[in-house]
Order: C-alpha cells, then sequence, then structure tokens
C-alpha cells in the first residue's frame, strides 16, 4: 500500500476561524475542526502543561480536548474561538487537577495569559507556523505503522467508518479500532518528544 501524506486542504486552511466552525457545524465534518486544532494545538498544549506541570498530562488532555469538541463544539455560540478555546481548555485542565488532586497554577488575569500564550505562539509569521505544525504532525505521522497511520488518516481526515478503512486497506474489521487507538497513542508519544 502506498503511502499516504497527510496535507492541509489549502482552501480550508485559509479560512477564518468563524467561517470554519460555521462550515463544522453545518456538516459535521471532523475536517473543519481538525483544521482549527492544528491551528491552536500550541496554545492548548501550553495552557495544559501550565495547568497540569506534566507533559504527559498535558498532552493526555489535549488529545481529550479534541475528542469532546467533535461531539460538542456545534452546541456551543462562538463569537472569537480564540478567547473561547483558552477558557475551555483551562477549565478542563482545573477540572482534570482537581480530580487528580493535582497542583495547578493560580490563575488570574485570562487576559494576561492568552497575550502570553499568544506571544509564545507566534514566533514566527502564522503561515510559516502552519507550515512547521503541518511538517511536525506529517513527520510523527510517518513514524507510524502503515495500519495505524493509514487508520488515522482514513478515520479522521477522511471520515471513513470502521467498514469503510477495513475495505479501502485490507485490514480485518476487528481491528480497525485497535489500530486507531494505538494510533493516537503513539502519535501522542512522537508529538511529546518533538514538542
Amino acid at each position: 500500500m502506498q503511502k499516504k501524506l497527510l496535507t492541509r486542504n489549502s482552501a480550508i486552511s485559509n479560512l477564518s476561524d468563524n467561517e470554519l466552525l460555521l462550515l463544522h457545524k453545518k456538516s459535521r465534518k471532523k475536517i473543519y475542526l481538525g483544521e482549527l486544532f492544528v491551528r491552536y494545538l500550541p496554545l492548548l498544549y501550553g495552557v495544559c502543561l501550565k495547568y497540569l506541570k506534566d507533559s504527559r498530562f498535558a498532552q493526555d488532555a489535549v488529545i481529550h480536548i479534541f475528542e469532546e469538541l467533535l461531539g460538542k463544539i456545534a452546541n456551543y455560540r462562538i463569537n472569537d474561538f480564540r478567547s473561547w478555546i483558552y477558557g475551555f481548555t483551562k477549565n478542563y485542565c482545573l477540572q482534570i487537577a482537581q480530580k487528580k488532586e493535582l497542583p495547578v497554577a493560580q490563575p488570574h488575569n485570562d487576559t494576561d495569559d492568552i497575550e502570553e500564550y499568544n506571544d509564545a505562539v507566534v514566533l514566527s509569521d502564522e503561515d510559516e507556523q502552519d507550515e512547521q505544525q503541518t511538517a511536525l504532525l506529517v513527520d510523527c505521522l510517518n513514524e507510524l505503522p502503515e495500519e495505524q497511520r493509514a487508520s488515522l488518516i482514513y478515520f479522521f481526515v477522511d471520515e471513513l467508518s470502521f467498514a469503510e478503512i477495513a475495505n479501502k486497506t485490507g485490514f480485518p474489521l476487528k481491528h480497525i479500532k485497535n489500530h486507531i487507538q494505538n494510533g493516537k497513542q503513539n502519535l501522542k508519544t512522537y508529538l511529546s518528544k518533538n514538542i
């Protein structure tokens, strides 16, 4: 099977946050939310790391936030995605820290926090940053075993069902879910080594 690299659709990557949210709400296609997630991955990881103080917990939190938002984000009224996702992530981390009885950073002015992470994230211009994030994701995906990489791409990018993935790849249907779960875990590990 020929390797398929994850590439961002330039038409989608040029859309504003609000346009992506609207398209996601109308179509429920993961590709639009995925684009927002890629844009704000450094911000989400930075907030999670700040509040959870452990890179493993922060990586888990980022993935859980994305999974949680896949099914729920269409129900929220969002005017400014950057501020909203910051607040959502902060609240999520505080809840996790409370459940696990972790020490957390003491919150102060949210506006200062957003500006602090804006400064940290915008070290280069946005296009260069998008290219770096995409390249990192592609590199990490290419480190995965073929079954995991293909299953992740077909499930999250192409939005295929387990049965469609099995038909397209020839992988046994009963193994697809495991390939996706193991692929997500391995992808998280690779990303943590490179972030």
